[in-house]
C-alpha cells in the first residue's frame, strides 16, 4: 500500500469533519439570527459572515433560508426532546418544569417564527411539523390518563394538555404579564392539575 494510499482516507475524514464543523456554524448563525431579526432581514451573506465562511459555502450545503429552516428545525427538535425527557408518570410539577424550561430556551424564537408563519410557506412546514411533535409528547407523557379516557373523548383531553403546555401560554404568563419562572411553573402545573382532576370526575 502507497502513502498516497494511506493519506487518503485520513483527508476525507478530515474534510468531512470539516464541512461538518462548518455546516454546524452556519446552523448556530442562522438561528442566532432567528432569534433576534425578522427572517426577511436576514441575509445569507451575514449568514456567512458570522458563520466565518462564505456565502457560496452555505448555497452550497443549504441552498438558501429554506433548508437553513429545515436544518435548524431538526437541531431544535433535538435540543426539544432533550429538555422534555421525562420519567414515566412525571407529575403536574414536573411535567410544568420541563415544558417551561424547553420555553425558556427556544419560546421567544418559537413565537417570532409563528408571528411571520403566514409570509412564508417554509416556516409553515416547520411549524406544522412542530405543532406534531409537540401533540405527540403530551400523548406520550400522559399516556396513563389518556389510556383510562373513553377512546371517543380522548382529542379532547389531548386538546386541553396542548393547551396548558403551549409556547401561547408560556408567552402570556413570561413575556406578556411578566410573571417569574417559578410562578409560571406553578400556574402551568396548577393548570394541568385541573384538567386532569375535571376530567377524572367526570369521566373517570
Amino acid at each position: 500500500m502507497s502513502a498516497d494510499t494511506q493519506v487518503r482516507p485520513y483527508r476525507q475524514v478530515a474534510r468531512a469533519a470539516a464541512t461538518e464543523e462548518t455546516r454546524r456554524r452556519i446552523v448556530a448563525a442562522f438561528a442566532a439570527a432567528l432569534e433576534r431579526l425578522w427572517l426577511d432581514e436576514i441575509t445569507l451573506d451575514d449568514v456567512a459572515a458570522a458563520a466565518g465562511t462564505t456565502r457560496q459555502t452555505v448555497i452550497r450545503l443549504f441552498g438558501g433560508k429554506d433548508g437553513l429552516l429545515a436544518a435548524v428545525a431538526e437541531r431544535m427538535s433535538e435540543e426539544v426532546a432533550r429538555r422534555r425527557a421525562l420519567p414515566r408518570a412525571a407529575t403536574p410539577p414536573a411535567i410544568a418544569r420541563a415544558i417551561v424550561e424547553d420555553y425558556e430556551a427556544s419560546g421567544d424564537m418559537v413565537a417570532r417564527l409563528l408571528a411571520q408563519e403566514g409570509r412564508h410557506p417554509a416556516l409553515g412546514t416547520v411549524l406544522a411539523r412542530g405543532r406534531r411533535g409537540h401533540r405527540a409528547w403530551v400523548t406520550e407523557v400522559f399516556a396513563a390518563p389518556l389510556a383510562a379516557a373513553p377512546q371517543a373523548a380522548r382529542e379532547a383531553l389531548v386538546d386541553r394538555l396542548v393547551l396548558a403546555t403551549d409556547v401561547y401560554s408560556w408567552k402570556l404568563l413570561r413575556r406578556d404579564m411578566g410573571r417569574s419562572r417559578s410562578a409560571t411553573e406553578a400556574a402551568v402545573a396548577d393548570l394541568i392539575a385541573a384538567i386532569l382532576a375535571e376530567w377524572s370526575a367526570h369521566h373517570g
